[in-house]
């Protein structure tokens, strides 16, 4: 299993900057950061940086969408960072969210999704695509290699992603809910004729180490739970779309009953005041909060169930000991240790 951090572009973009260099040392192999360009900084500079400081770790969003960024132009980019650093990024990509909401705009449709995914990965990758009514190349881009994972958590963006995706980004660490939308995502891959195998999923959500006393488990809820309202936004689009009885796990939105609006000025960030509504088992199922067996007990359920990364929404207030405690206790057990002799 590989792991990731996920980290928002505030400033200073040293401080982002140097936690992507630590998380490095630690062995994590992916930087994901936030692609809202109002609330924070313009992530694409700062992943120049990181990457020039740094030797392993991939870099991407989590995620953008195809509405803020002409999709030429996001493709120039990744193909660009590509020649630059050796093919060191990823492209997480989604309908959307705050980065349009700020804006007053609203996530795009499942159709441009596809469209959008099919013309960054293809001039990304050096090959032709029609845009616009005309067929363009990126002609220096012949080396860079760029895989598009797609975040999804409704039936028909699983479905989209199974068929088109690289990858597969939930963003949520509950079994139940991870196997459902594992399932989704690889029967849709097989149902398109392709290897369902050879799609790289990731799950990603608030991990916070705690001392194992209750005291500890109580404030390191309170530091995850923003993040239940964050996943609320997207779980309010899928009732608004289908209603009381969404195809879905009935785990993934009973809990949002009690949500009243949200504040994008507080988006990803502990102590969000719109988030209160969010009770403690959805943190404890959404979230990993806990001493490291508790961490390393969720890493092997979830690799169990087929998912080849899991990345840390590092949003509160202990991160700098939260890479060192899976750097140093969670990782190493739940690598595979491989003998040099047998």
């Amino acid at each position: 299993m590989d792991f990731g951090v996920v980290l928002q572009t505030t400033p200073p973009s040293a401080r982002v900057v140097d936690l992507a260099k630590r998380a490095e040392t630690y062995g994590f192999r992916y930087v994901w950061t936030f692609d809202s360009h109002i609330l924070w900084q313009e992530p694409y500079v700062i992943y120049s940086k990181i990457l020039d400081e740094t030797r392993n770790v991939i870099v991407g969003p989590m995620v953008t969408n195809p509405a803020t960024r002409d999709w030429t132009v996001t493709a120039s980019v990744y193909a660009t960072l590509n020649e630059m650093y050796g093919n060191r990024t990823v492209c997480g990509i989604g309908r959307g969210d705050s980065a349009v909401r700020v804006t007053n705009g609203a996530p795009t449709t499942l159709a441009t999704l596809r469209e959008s995914i099919h013309v960054i990965r293809e001039l990304a990758n050096g090959r032709p695509v029609e845009y616009k009514g005309s067929e363009l190349r990126l002609p220096w881009a012949s080396t860079s290699a760029l895989e598009v994972w797609v975040a999804a958590y409704g039936p028909k963006a699983l479905a989209l992603t199974g068929e088109v995706g690289d990858g597969f980004i939930l963003q949520l660490a509950d079994l139940s809910i991870a196997e459902w939308t594992i399932g989704a995502v690889k029967a849709a891959a097989e149902a398109a004729g392709r290897d369902p195998g050879s799609i790289t999923i990731c799950v990603a959500a608030p991990a916070y180490v705690t001392d194992g006393t209750e005291a500890g488990l109580a404030h390191g809820r309170e530091q995850c739970r923003w993040f239940g309202g964050m996943v609320g936004n997207h779980v309010a689009d899928i009732v608004a779309r289908y209603g009381d009885d969404a195809p879905v796990p009935k785990a993934l939105t009973s809990y949002i009953e009690g949500r009243q609006g949200y504040d994008y000025n507080e988006h990803g960030q502990a102590g969000n005041t719109h988030t209160t509504f969010v009770p403690d088992e959805i943190v404890d199922r959404f979230c990993i909060v806990g001493p490291p067996e508790v961490h390393v007990e969720r890493m092997r359920q979830l690799k169990d169930l087929g998912v080849d990364q899991f990345s840390i929404y590092l949003q509160h207030d202990d991160k700098d000991h939260t890479l060192a405690a899976y750097g140093e206790k969670v990782m190493p057990a739940v690598a595979e240790h491989v003998k040099a002799k047998s």
